[in-house]
């Protein structure tokens, strides 16, 4: 049998990537752990679930139609988008979850020595794309755990192509409000694509908060990422989408893989967007109500805390996060340790349900030196 030389045929910017590894399904993990619950709070999930009529379509979604290919560019999604916030539906685009939306932008505009633009700690995924593609990611540090415009600008250079610009920011909440956003964009004057990911979007409700996708018709460069996972608690079906001007998402459009949304969740966001009001209404009075709770009980606890927008929080601990990952799944609780998203110490947890937040504080406590 001949020998596979896969040190030659494997790039050198994919050898020296580290791959991200996914935990493993819950089932397992409580066996692992030997816990019989488990509170999941390190996505960022939505635990009022579904709207209601994305629940109807889920429930009734016919067997024989998972024979069927999908519609290949999500026509009937993008209609009702175009509708809901005015646009042309040939300026969106959408992809399976928000990671193939942003590989698609990637994909589009950068070659060999190009670079994208981005903050430090953020939304980790920008620079993975970039860096497994073979492209270099600028990072630029957070200041005041949010993302520094000057700092942002110094870094560009004729070979940068893309800024990502993550608002509200996972995972600090912190967010730009129209007057820099706007003042970002005339910096740039068009040089480079300037993408917003508004993936929690939907959770602020400030009126200063700026709008990206009724921003586009004014900044052309604007390209604007949403998703369903995470207010619409469509994750497990993961449906993104951008949207951007006619121009740009025509190039955009070339990179894209057809038929990478399967039917049952465009069918699921589709009555998702449709049967909206309440729902949000009702999430967001959930993340408002436990955040509160959260703050006082880790003020108590005497943790510094770092939130803003958006349904998570950060905690920063007198222990190992990655210590502290294991002592807590032990318990039943799962978060996000941050060490590898560039903040030592800390944890990020997301807002659920009172009865896991309950659980979360316990477990906490259980934990804290001196406190158990």
């Amino acid at each position: 049998m001949p020998a596979l030389d896969l040190h030659r045929l494997t790039p050198e910017f994919v050898r020296n990537f580290e791959p991200y590894i996914p935990s493993q399904p819950d089932p397992e993990l409580m066996r692992l752990y030997r816990i019989g619950h488990l509170h999941r709070l390190n996505n960022n999930e939505n635990p009022l679930g579904p709207p209601p009529l994305a629940r109807e379509v889920i429930a009734r979604f016919p067997p024989p139609r998972a024979g069927i290919y999908p519609s290949g560019d999500s026509w009937y999604l993008r209609q009702a988008l175009g509708r809901r916030f005015g646009l042309d539906p040939d300026q969106i685009l959408v992809g399976n979850g928000a990671n193939e939306v942003i590989t698609f932008v990637i994909k589009a505009f950068c070659q060999e020595g190009d670079n994208i633009v981005t903050a430090d700690r953020t939304f980790a995924v920008y620079e993975w794309v970039a860096k497994f593609s073979g492209f270099e990611a600028r990072l630029a540090p957070l200041k005041d755990f949010g993302f520094d415009d000057e700092a942002l600008l110094r870094l560009i250079d004729r070979r940068s192509k893309i800024i990502f610009i993550c608002n509200p920011n996972n995972p600090t909440g912190t967010w730009w409000d129209q007057e820099r956003l706007e003042r970002f964009l005339e910096a740039v004057d068009g040089q480079q694509i300037v993408v917003l990911d508004e993936a929690y979007c939907e959770f602020v409700d400030r009126p200063e908060f700026p709008d990206g996708l009724q921003m586009l018709a004014r900044h052309p460069n604007l390209v604007v990422f949403r998703t369903f996972s995470k207010m619409y608690a469509l994750a497990g079906l993961r449906v993104g989408y951008l949207a951007g001007s006619r121009e740009v998402v025509d190039t955009i459009r070339r990179t894209c893989v057809v038929y990478s949304v399967n039917a049952l969740a465009q069918e699921a966001a589709l009555a998702a967007l449709a049967d909206d009001a309440e729902h949000l209404a009702a999430t967001r009075a959930l993340v408002a109500r436990e955040k509160a709770y959260l703050l006082e009980e880790l003020g108590a606890l005497g943790l510094p805390v770092q939130h803003g927008e958006g349904c998570f929080m950060m905690i920063r601990l007198p222990l190992s996060d990655t210590m502290a990952y294991r002592r807590l799944m032990q318990r039943g609780i799962m978060i996000r340790s941050m060490t590898g998203f560039r903040f030592p110490n800390w944890i990020r947890v997301s807002i659920g349900s009172h009865l896991a937040m309950e659980a979360f504080i316990a477990a906490l406590r259980g934990i804290l030196p001196g406190r158990s």
